[in-house]
């Protein structure tokens, strides 16, 4: 059972938006990342734009 006295010294943890992972926030490099590994895998995804925002046609591409 967790006390008050000890909740306070457990470091928090949060998920690693790439893998799932567990990750202590304190005096991590990386943040919000667990490592670096998935810092760049993904960099890679934003620089390839893998990821996208679904929109509805421009407004001025009748325009065009």
């Amino acid at each position: 059972m967790i006390t008050s006295s000890n909740a306070n010294t457990l470091p928090k943890t949060y998920p690693c938006p790439s893998c799932g992972t567990q990750t202590a926030w304190q005096d991590n490099k990386s943040k919000p990342f667990c490592g670096e590994r998935c810092k760049l895998i993904d960099l890679g995804a934003w620089a390839s734009e893998e990821y996208t925002l679904p929109s509805e046609a421009s407004p001025f591409s009748d325009e065009l």
